[in-house]
């Protein structure tokens, strides 16, 4: 690879204190400078990925000279997952299983896209039961946690944030069942779906067990992606009722040991489910799309002081040419200046936007929030 365009910005600080104060509301040298990655084909088609033999999203952090979020996470899902395999081949389309045992309807050429899905992994009790046997077994030998190793891959005096994975307790379930799936089932199988939860809450239970004891985390992470344009995939009743106790259970352990910063990846409208997000200690969103849950200004107005946000620069100004970037970016400065926000395009960034384009996006956010 090439040199970088981009050194890393110049700080007074680690990168690891930099987002600890700024993430606290706590005065900060600089903006702790991440984006949280982009789509498959601009590695394809972006000239200064494709020239410079950048293929993925930590390349990409290092090629134009990212601050460094470190996100830890062990098996807490599958184990072991289904085989991927491909089942069929016919005009343009393939049919496939996928790692959670889906059969799913995809392109042939691989072009990103979201999967049609056939058929779920789990339709009934009957289902649920058997994979839950065979591959959610708490004994496993794969959900034992190799600390040492842990340790000496994140040590104590890096300077870096890290943070742990806590899972998720219904947006993974959701992938089992699908959209429609979880709809069914919340009304036909609703114990069902409350020992599947409950399922995920002891995996992270039994991680968090294992490492929280011997690591100094920064923060902790999650991915519930529940949400699309018009609201949650699940009532705020049932989310209140089966979700938010699992998630009160797993606060515990990590305000035990110290960590008061904790994110889940949620695509969509989830304002709906904010109040009880906060209620069980989820108090930072990410990546907040902005035309699912609004400006992100707003909700840290509603919440301030209590709710952070990580993303929340709309993808849609960065497609629409300098100016409309320009205003987005000045739009956010107050806040960002506020601390408890760090603003990145609110999803993986889209080949459409115009390469030169995001690289004035990244000059005009250094020369916004930088130093010097």
């Amino acid at each position: 690879m090439n040199p970088p365009p981009y050194e890393t910005w110049p700080g007074l600080t680690t990168a690891r204190e930099r987002f600890n104060r700024q993430m606290r509301f706590q005065s900060f040298d600089r903006l702790f400078h991440w984006e949280f990655g982009y789509w498959d084909e601009c590695f394809r088609d972006w000239p200064m990925f494709r020239d410079n033999g950048v293929r993925s999203n930590r390349e990409a952090e290092i090629f134009l000279g990212f601050d460094r979020l470190g996100l830890w996470e062990s098996n807490l899902w599958m184990s072991p997952p289904f085989a991927e395999e491909i089942i069929s081949e016919q005009g343009g389309t393939r049919i496939i299983r996928n790692a959670d045992g889906l059969l799913a309807e995809v392109p042939a050429d691989g072009h990103d896209t979201i999967p049609h899905f056939l058929k779920a992994s789990v339709e009934t009790p009957d289902d649920w039961r058997r994979i839950k046997e065979e591959r959610f077994r708490r004994d496993d030998p794969a959900r034992k946690t190799d600390v040492g190793s842990v340790r000496a891959a994140h040590p104590a005096d890096r300077n870096y944030p890290l943070g742990v994975y806590c899972g998720s307790m219904i947006g993974k379930v959701r992938d089992m069942l699908t959209f429609e799936g979880l709809a069914y089932a919340c009304e036909d199988y609703p114990e069902m779906v409350e020992d599947m939860v409950e399922t995920c809450c002891v995996m992270a239970e039994d991680c968090l067990d294992q490492v929280l004891p011997a690591m100094d985390f920064d923060f902790a992470w999650g991915w519930e992606d529940i949400c699309f344009k018009n609201g949650p995939l699940v009532s705020p009743d049932f989310f209140r009722g089966v979700v938010v106790p699992r998630y009160k259970r797993i606060r515990k352990k990590l305000a035990a040991a110290g960590i008061d910063i904790w994110f889940t990846d949620c695509d969509g409208d989830l304002r709906p489910l904010l109040p009880d997000l906060l209620d069980c200690g989820i108090n930072c969103l990410f990546p907040h799309e902005v035309n699912g849950s609004g400006p992100p200004t707003d909700l840290l107005d509603k919440y301030p002081g209590e709710l952070r946000i990580m993303g929340g620069f709309d993808k849609m100004a960065l497609g629409a040419g300098r100016e409309a970037i320009r205003q987005n970016m000045e739009n956010l400065a107050p806040w960002v200046e506020r601390g408890g926000f760090i603003p990145f395009c609110d999803h993986r960034c889209p080949p459409n936007v115009n390469p030169d384009d995001y690289l004035y996006y990244l000059d005009l956010k250094r020369r916004m929030f930088g130093i010097g």
